[in-house]
């Protein structure tokens, strides 16, 4: 099969389009052929030397599919209501760039109606993560505020959308008057541009100081300490990125006075059973928003995986990345509608 591998830590150009073995489903997997890749941001870290491959996890970078189910684990796949020809999206914890995967059954999920393979491939990192982190941890409820960091970014629409349609305040934080109003667009009640405006002192005024519930934060550095400021009693702060840094400092005096609460995750060396439970949850809550017209898939640009002028599709894929010019997902083709 072609794949695309990393052939050396460096920049975008060391994605190159190779020949794989045509991987094979083992117990409780399911073979996809793949028609959509998404592109994420722990894949530049991965191509960089900064996120390691969990063992036993393929190298070829990709941590989500869509495509159509060519086989598996018959038993697996039957008890989860899957079939051969049937199109499903899949979180995977590596193999992802590649006409074929296989992915755990219970990270699979059906392809939403009405949406292109393209659309489908964008969907699963995202929204595994929001709602680990925005629902589980964050335990966002109707009615609270969540404060998203990086609007625009694939984690940011999807946020973005699932707690405006589970009932929540959206404010979002964005790098231009252009991306805050596409955080408008996608239903953010106030967007604010953090390079013209102290999202703190914002943040205070939009809530007339009370602040918000959560906080969705993909910078981590020194935002962690504002961040704490922007919180209301008993609000959460749920880390899930550190673009900004790995070290911060805190006004634990605030944490204490408010009864806060600081964590985080990641998500790709966790249990198939934890990322399972969070597919059932996804399954049951929130793709019955995309039929509803609640919840959209947001592709900002698709690339050939086999890509042009010398380099491959994941190279011009990671090159607008890291520009940090896009609004939504990014995603590879392998022949997607």
């Amino acid at each position: 099969m072609k794949a695309i591998e990393i052939t050396a830590c460096g920049a975008p150009e060391v994605l190159q389009l190779c020949e794989r073995p045509q991987p094979v489903a083992g117990p409780g997997e399911v073979l996809i052929r793949v028609l959509a890749s998404g592109v994420n941001r722990p894949d530049v870290l991965q191509r960089m030397g900064l996120y390691p491959v969990p063992a036993g996890a393929s190298d070829i970078p990709g941590l989500e599919v869509a495509g159509v189910v060519a086989g598996g684990d018959a038993e697996a796949m039957a008890r989860a209501g899957f079939q051969p020809g049937d199109r499903v999206c899949a979180l995977v914890s590596g193999g992802g760039y590649a006409e074929w995967c296989v992915a755990p059954v219970g990270q699979c999920l059906p392809v939403p109606t009405h949406l292109s393979d393209a659309e489908a491939a964008s969907l699963p990192e995202t929204f595994f993560t929001v709602w680990s982190n925005v629902f589980d941890r964050g335990r966002l409820q109707p009615g609270e505020t969540l404060l998203v960091q990086g609007g625009t970014s694939g984690i940011g629409v999807a946020a973005i959308q699932m707690a405006k349609a589970f009932g929540a305040t959206v404010i979002a934080t964005a790098g231009s008057a252009e991306k805050c109003a596409a955080c408008l667009a996608l239903g953010a009640d106030h967007a604010i541009n953090y390079r013209q405006d102290d999202f703190v002192a914002e943040v205070a005024r939009l809530t007339g100081g009370r602040g918000v519930d959560v906080v969705l934060d993909m910078v981590a550095g020194s935002y962690v300490a504002r961040e704490v400021q922007c919180l209301a009693d008993d609000g959460r702060l749920v880390i899930i990125a550190v673009q900004g840094g790995t070290q911060s400092e805190l006004n634990a005096g605030l944490v204490l006075r408010k009864r806060l609460t600081v964590t985080g995750s990641t998500l790709r060396a966790r249990p198939v059973a934890f990322k399972a439970a969070i597919a059932r949850a996804l399954r049951e809550t929130v793709w019955p928003w995309f039929t509803a017209g609640r919840v959209r898939a947001i592709v900002h640009s698709q690339f050939p995986a086999e890509g042009a002028g010398g380099f491959s599709g994941a190279a011009l894929a990671h090159r607008l990345m890291e520009s940090n010019s896009h609004i939504g997902k990014i995603v590879l083709n392998w022949g997607a509608a």
